[in-house]
């Protein structure tokens, strides 16, 4: 009943109809679901939801962030809502919920709020990496809360954004074009591949190797990080998981309910959904990308070291 109920919202379902809604997919015997406890439930959801938007993060530590933006439709408003969500893991490889605002369109402001205020409650330590798509508020708004987090564009992203730009009689050829950039072992090997999309097509589509251009070494990032992580952190797929229930219950909400109840519902349905998390791969490199080891092509790199002739020429420059 608590995953049911707020699902039947998101579906559209009014408070009025919730008892032959129950009765239907329960049987007959559903009763007691009177449209006051609906409104006292979604009042209860709400309390709950935002207690949990207050709690302390102080002594917490993220090794990755992955951000994300939900519209949903808002009952009286004309234009839908935007939740801007932040998943982070920890230094365990927990996944973890850690931020649902209310934001304008994904804008520098909205998410400029959301990171001051994880600040606020007590995240100090900057994350490592943070994985996102091409919303420039995001952006934008990072360097000035956490500048140390380096940024990983998502390539799932990227990829749509390119094949929009080609015909679709071409769009199996691009996207094998692409995976040989991103899915190769090492850096080299990917701007080998990077160079050849290039070449194959700047004359007759240059706005599409603009589009990949642009983002260039963000789309790299990745090879700077273990590669047993580079499966969660090349694309925004993890947080893509976990709210693409969501994301498609709220489209057919039909602007059921207000902003705060919207709100809660999601958060409602996320916490649900955080019972079926798996830790992330490759949870014993945490601590050393925590540490700032150093990786190269996803495998840390070699201490480098200096020679006795190379020792004997710096003595003398001395």
């Amino acid at each position: 009943m608590e995953e049911l109920l707020p699902w039947l919202y998101l579906k559209g379902i009014s408070t009025n109809d919730f008892g032959e809604a129950l009765r239907a997919l329960l049987g007959e015997g559903a009763t007691g679901v009177s449209p006051s406890t609906i409104s006292r439930l979604k009042s209860d959801w709400e309390e709950q939801c935002q207690s949990w938007r207050r709690r302390s993060l102080a002594k917490k530590r993220y090794v990755y962030l992955w951000v994300d933006g939900i519209y949903c439709g808002i009952r009286g408003e004309d234009e839908r809502m935007c939740v801007l969500v932040v998943l982070g893991v920890d230094e365990n490889g927990r996944k973890e919920l850690l931020a649902l605002d209310d934001g304008y369109r994904e804008s520098e402001q909205s998410w400029l709020g959301v990171l001051r205020d994880l600040k606020e409650r007590g995240l100090e330590a900057a994350p490592q990496l943070a994985v996102g798509d091409g919303a420039l508020g995001f952006w934008k708004a990072l360097p000035q809360v956490y500048p140390q987090t380096r940024r990983q564009r998502c390539w799932q992203h990227k990829t749509i954004n390119v094949l929009d730009r080609f015909p679709k009689s071409l769009r199996g050829k691009v996207l094998e074009a692409l995976h040989q950039i991103w899915m190769a072992e090492t850096r080299t090997e990917a701007l080998k591949a990077w160079n050849r999309f290039e070449s194959s097509f700047k004359d007759r589509y240059p706005q599409a190797v603009e589009c990949l251009n642009k983002d260039k070494s963000s789309l790299l990032t990745f090879y700077d990080f273990p590669a047993e992580h580079w499966r969660s952190i090349r694309t925004t797929n993890p947080i893509e998981s976990v709210f693409s229930t969501v994301r498609h219950r709220s489209s057919k909400s039909k602007g059921c309910v207000s902003r705060s109840t919207m709100l809660a519902l999601v958060f409602k349905l996320i916490e649900s959904a955080s019972k079926n998390w798996r830790r992330l791969r490759g949870l014993e490199r945490l601590a050393e990308v925590i540490e700032g080891v150093r990786f190269e092509d996803g495998r840390r790199a070699q201490p480098t070291t200096t020679s006795p002739d190379e020792m004997g020429s710096q003595h003398a420059a001395a």
